[in-house]
């Protein structure tokens, strides 16, 4: 049985020790990854630019979508201060993923 609180709080390590910044090349290395005993596959990273930063977590099976009771554990220790929204997928894949923004509007640009 994969331990997710201890799971989760190495993969938040890996995140803020090495944040990616935006625009980004998707290249992730392994430590922001985790594969569970059941075969659930786990990404999280975090990106940033100079005025927003962005959660974002990835799940991942081989045999079938994960389910919600399979990503909400994860989801509640791995975005923290924001809530997670899950992005559109293509039909018959068996990956989701959910994303938190945060902004800081002090640092945008004015809409002209």
């Amino acid at each position: 049985m994969t331990d997710i609180e201890g799971e989760a709080a190495r993969l938040r390590a890996a995140a803020e020790a090495r944040p990616m910044r935006l625009p980004v090349n998707r290249k992730v290395d392994e430590s922001h990854h985790v594969v569970t005993s059941d075969g659930l596959s786990v990404w999280y990273t975090i990106q940033v630019s100079p005025h927003s930063r962005i959660q974002e977590a990835i799940f991942e099976r081989a045999d079938r979508m994960p389910s919600d009771e399979e990503c909400a554990p994860w989801l509640d220790l791995l975005i923290v201060g924001a809530k997670a929204t899950e992005a559109a997928g293509f039909p018959g894949a068996m990956t989701r993923r959910f994303e938190a923004f945060e902004r800081n509007p002090e640092l945008e640009a004015p809409i002209a």
